[in-house]
């Protein structure tokens, strides 16, 4: 009875492939903010990192792919955690908000060119606009974990439930309130941040 092929795992191999995608990556992302998502062409990918086509689909997938990875790895890498740590070990509402205002400013500064590459692809592109919903829920979804926390501690007006506690917090610290601070209005980031967090503190105590 012939053996069965051994499986064969080369962790030399594992690592090149690993540091080919991270390089695929980050070419693709400094292509896409400079160019513009949709005028970037995988041929253009895989020429600028200097490998074939059919290395970088095999790498990172499709140009979607591309896309949703890339906004993966700066969703892991965001405060988020760190900013609701914070939150749940507020003693009051200033200081949750403040830790709030602080991370979700951090995130928006940092991430800047990534937002501003989906707002000028995603209404002409599936893909963008794909990316661009996935990354509105995550950051909702973290917002309403604070939420709830507020809620739960009693920090703002009875009236308000965890829905109304987060459409609120969505107002004052989502992506477009950012954005029409800093890029509409041109804003200062310590500017809109001392504005949205006296902001977030009014309506969330206002009685109703």
């Amino acid at each position: 009875m012939p053996a069965s092929p051994r499986s064969y795992h080369s962790p030399r191999r594992a690592q090149a492939a690993s540091e080919t995608q991270r390089d695929i990556l980050r070419t693709a992302r400094r292509l896409f903010i400079a160019h513009g998502y949709g005028q970037v062409t995988m041929a253009d990918i895989a020429r600028a990192a200097g490998t074939a086509v059919k290395t970088v689909y095999a790498s990172v997938g499709t140009k979607t792919d591309v896309l949703h990875t890339l906004f993966a790895t700066d969703i892991a890498e965001s405060c988020a955690a760190r900013t609701n740590a914070e939150v749940r070990a507020s003693s009051d509402l200033e200081s949750a908000v403040e830790a709030l205002a602080r991370g979700t400013r951090e995130d928006n500064e940092q991430f800047k060119p990534s937002v501003d590459l989906l707002y000028s692809s995603m209404a002409s592109d599936d893909g963008a606009r794909e990316a661009w919903q996935h990354v509105v829920k995550e950051y909702r979804d973290a917002l309403r974990d604070a939420a709830a926390h507020l809620v739960t501690a009693g920090f703002v007006a009875p009236h308000l439930d965890v829905d109304g506690t987060s459409d609120r917090l969505w107002f004052c610290f989502g992506l477009g309130a950012w954005r029409t601070l800093t890029v509409d209005c041109d804003w200062s980031y310590d500017d809109a941040e001392r504005s949205l967090r006296r902001q977030a503190v009014t309506m969330l105590t206002d009685p109703g």
